[in-house]
């Protein structure tokens, strides 16, 4: 058994992402709002990683990015980018309705070696398994952007449960009160928190626990959202056949507005046999830089809670581990640690979710990969 400074050690070094072999892999880029701009790029410089040309749907945008990072080439269609034969991986980040075109295109890339896909995958799970079969069809290396897995507290929680530190675990929960922007794109769907946001926790879940058996949703309207949209304020629970329970209460109300007092967080909490953990998720609080932190205590350390530090934050931090996995997966020719295959089950849990809705019934997910 380790000691208290031990175990601190351990989880504050989890949160690191693995260090591909080779960092100088021409980096395609499609895509110019925020989440490339203020995310994805500055992860990929702050770790040394070779963004060289960018395309978006606005050529000025793309000019615009390609200036504050110091990209050299700027193309005015993502369709002239991807047939950019001195690329070696493409990073997209378009609306999910787009995005399979963009692969169809981007796997006939004779030197491409890999994909890295924006979350949501696709629109539906036909979407994402034809985009997982693309990529086994031309031999490419095809990555989901599930950002929400580099987050430090959620890899060091990972490194917990599978020391078994907490024991089996008996339930999780997380509790959201924050108020996104919703991407412009989002107000074009029915579907808006669930596929928008929530799919961070429904994904997340998957991580650090497994696939669930089923799945109960419900939801109301947000009163803040003007738009048409079915999900707004969400809560759905996972069930799985050993008995674990987990939740997610995702409330973008939070706020009445002024002149009320904001109180705005994400907390999470593992309950198990012999132990527990919780902690909170900074991203609320972004462009300030705040840490997600956890504390655990434990059978193991009496009458203790035991704190990991560590000064990295999930935006824009944790889009390095997300291209770092798909470059160590072209490194040593295995999938990348979040695959395209992998993601059609975390499609195939936000499909159960709008289907409980519909439905008013638990949904068990085989029935939504059968179908």
């Amino acid at each position: 058994m380790y000691n208290a400074d031990e175990i601190k050690r351990i989880l504050e070094e989890a949160v690191l992402p693995v260090k591909p072999q080779k960092t100088d892999y021409r980096i395609g880029c499609i895509g110019s709002g925020f989440i490339m701009k203020d995310c994805h790029l500055v992860a990929y410089r702050n770790a040394g990683f070779n963004p060289v040309a960018i395309a978006s749907r606005t050529e000025g945008h793309a000019a615009e990015a390609a200036g504050r990072h110091g990209i050299s080439r700027v193309y005015g269609t993502w369709q002239e980018l991807v047939k950019d034969e001195s690329l070696d991986i493409i990073d997209i980040a378009y609306p999910p309705d787009q995005q399979p075109e963009i692969v169809r295109e981007a796997v006939k890339n004779g030197n491409l070696k890999g994909i890295l896909c924006q979350k949501p995958l696709a629109m539906d799970i036909a979407g994402a398994r034809e985009i997982a079969a693309l990529g086994e069809k031309y031999g490419k290396k095809i990555a989901v952007n599930s950002n929400m897995r580099y987050d430090q507290s959620m890899r060091a929680l990972k490194k917990l449960l599978d020391m078994n530190e907490l024991g089996e675990v008996v339930l999780a929960t997380i509790e959201m009160r924050a108020i996104p922007h919703w991407q412009t794109f989002l107000t074009e769907y029915d579907k808006l928190e669930i596929f928008g946001m929530g799919i961070h926790h429904v994904d997340i879940f998957r991580y650090l626990l497994g696939d669930p058996e089923s799945i109960t949703c419900v939801c109301r309207t947000d009163p803040r959202s003007k738009f048409s949209h079915v999900d707004g304020i969400t809560q759905y629970t996972y069930q799985y056949k050993n008995g674990i329970m987990a939740t997610s209460l995702d409330d973008v109300w939070a706020w009445p507005e002024e002149p009320c007092e904001k109180d705005i967080y994400i907390k999470w909490r593992v309950e198990g046999t012999e132990g527990m953990a919780e902690g909170t998720i900074g991203w609320p609080y972004y462009p300030e830089p705040v840490p997600s932190t956890l504390r655990f205590t434990s059978k193991n350390y009496p009458h203790m809670w035991i704190e990991p530090q560590w000064d990295k934050v999930w935006f824009p931090d944790a889009f390095e581990g997300t291209m770092a996995g798909l470059m160590t997966a072209i490194d040593t020719d295995t999938e990348p640690e979040i695959s395209a295959a992998d993601n059609i089950i975390t499609i195939a849990c936000v499909e159960a979710c709008y289907k409980s809705i519909r439905e008013r019934r638990t949904v068990y997910l085989e029935e939504i990969l059968k179908g």
